[in-house]
């Protein structure tokens, strides 16, 4: 494998490669054949760039080849991909397009609508299009690389979930593409004979770090699908030959929810991973499908990673690499470990909750595009602050307590949500649970569960499970328990917490002050 850490070098890499390279669909392209694309793709780009501006392109595309083909295409012609999450919509989408100095958009029939009647100052250009073959027909032979990037270079601007806030631009450096790349080939033993099948989409950084990326330091084949479906997983696994799979979010749980087969595990998948998953999906995935799931933690912006490990506790996200501490964000000190009792509950949650830092400094983190503001905010004394709480115990494990957003205030406590979502996904019935706060009419919050369920669950048979779990504060019982059709998500299938309690419909079961039974409302 080489070693240069820039996706141009990647590419460059593979340009003699006549294994395949990419399927998508009935479509098939050989390595050659895709780095070909993309040279004519970044040559197309180049013509429409204006000059003294930023080369950016944005791309408002589902996974489609011609999303890899401009992306590879940046890579070889020193341009900057601007991916356009297409779940934004109106005033917001063209607030995206103009704070990320895009200078032509890229988009398809279907999704061209979104753009109608929006002020964006900038060409739009329509995939398969009249337009499209004529510009692409008029740079067949492109010319060699010019200049070699730097592997500090921007190559993409990818934005955040927006689950705490509006999404900003992350740069994205051909490095911060190029050596997750190489790192988790490497680590998983991926080579050309691998399939790596990428659904997540493409304008996020988990599709292109975790899926894209190792297949293009390996020369492995990718097998694309426009988007991600639960009940289309496991086909396509089977059409591709996949023996990779990348996720972030919830897909683990959408694919566990599909009905359940004998065959399941006959198919080539040998290893998936990703982030965010819970404990009962990774164990019941890998059992079902026969392979390994490896969960880690991590974000677009790539500065905190906390990674899984034999042995690890219940409940823990695992281990975090050296500099990565539990800080507390008012005096940047390290909290306490974590105390437990004998049942596990965690005794001195106010105290040992914390903010998960990277105390060496930014790690991968490139910045925030044209936002000093967001970055002051992350890179504070020279270490970077995740947004995300957690604890820590005496063993040197991390457990997730929610963003700092999710902090509760209860009784004149404090009250991490992502721990009281761990106990109630222990009921078999429990598909999703996303906890929150609503305003006390006493003061401080009321503890609110949204469920979603794959099982048949009652009122009474939630308050009799919750009083079995003897690591559930008495605080932490929720106050309302909701029980919906769907969560509202990001593109990323993140659960969007800020907007639970506008989110109408489903059912709701409460319970008084001070008791422990639940009725319908």
């Amino acid at each position: 494998m080489i070693t240069a850490p820039t996706v141009h070098e990647h590419l460059l890499a593979r340009a003699d490669d006549d294994r395949p390279g990419l399927l998508a669909g009935d479509s098939a392209w050989s390595w050659r054949e895709v780095v070909r694309e993309s040279g004519v793709h970044g040559a197309a780009m180049s013509s429409l760039l204006p000059a003294g501006h930023p080369p950016h392109v944005g791309v408002l595309l589902e996974n489609t080849p011609e999303f890899l083909f401009l992306l590879g295409g940046a890579a070889l012609a020193g341009q900057v991909v601007v991916g356009l999450n297409h779940t934004r919509r109106g005033s917001a989408l063209a607030a995206d397009v103009r704070r990320s100095d895009v200078q032509v958009i890229v988009t398809d029939e279907t999704l061209a609508p979104l753009l109608d009647g929006l002020d964006l100052g900038v060409p739009v250009l329509l995939t398969g299009s009249p337009e499209w073959h004529t510009l692409l027909a008029a740079h067949p032979s492109p010319p060699p690389p010019s200049t070699t990037p730097a592997p500090d270079d921007l190559l993409m601007l990818i934005f955040t979930s927006g689950t705490s806030g509006e999404p900003k631009a992350v740069n994205v450096t051909h490095e911060k593409i190029a050596h997750p790349g190489q790192f988790l080939s490497e680590r998983f033993g991926l080579s050309p004979d691998d399939v790596a099948y990428l659904s997540m989409p493409l304008f996020h950084s988990n599709a292109i770090m975790a899926g894209w990326a190792p297949a293009l330091a390996v020369g492995a084949t990718v097998g694309l699908a426009p988007r991600f479906s639960a009940s289309g997983f496991l086909p396509d696994v089977r059409r591709y030959g996949a023996t990779y799979a990348n996720y972030v979010g919830k897909p683990l749980a959408y694919v566990m929810a599909t009905e359940t087969r004998a065959d399941d595990a006959d198919n080539p998948l040998r290893l998936v991973f990703g982030n965010e998953a819970n404990e009962r999906d990774i164990e019941g995935f890998g059992a079902r499908f026969g392979c390994t799931v490896i969960d880690s933690y991590s974000s677009t912006e790539n500065a905190v990673i906390v990674q899984r490990v034999p042995g690890m506790p219940p409940g823990s996200l695992g281990r975090p690499v050296d500099g990565v501490a539990v800080l507390d964000p008012a005096t940047g000190r390290p909290t306490p470990d974590a105390l437990f009792d004998d049942d596990g509950r965690l005794l001195n949650a106010e105290a040992a909750t914390g903010e998960l830092v990277n105390t060496e400094g930014s790690g991968a983190f490139a910045g925030y595009y044209r936002d000093e503001d967001a970055e002051a905010e992350r890179m504070r004394g020279g270490m970077y602050w995740s947004g995300d709480l957690a604890y820590r115990d005496a063993a040197g494990f991390v457990y997730f307590a929610g963003r700092i957003a999710d902090w509760l205030r209860v009784d004149g406590e404090n009250l991490a949500a992502a721990p009281v979502e761990r106990i109630l996904l222990r009921h078999p019935a429990v598909s999703e649970a996303a906890v929150y706060g609503v305003p006390d009419p006493t003061g401080g919050d009321q503890v609110v569960a949204a469920l979603l369920l794959r099982g048949a669950l009652t009122p009474g048979a939630l308050g009799d499970f919750l009083a079995e779990q003897e690591d559930l504060s008495p605080k932490a019982w929720p106050r309302s328990v909701r029980i919906l059709d769907d969560l509202p998500r990001t593109a990323t299938n993140k659960v969007l917490k800020r907007a639970l309690p506008e989110t109408g419909g489903g059912t709701t079961w409460e319970r008084a002050a001070r008791g422990t039974t639940y009725a319908p409302r």
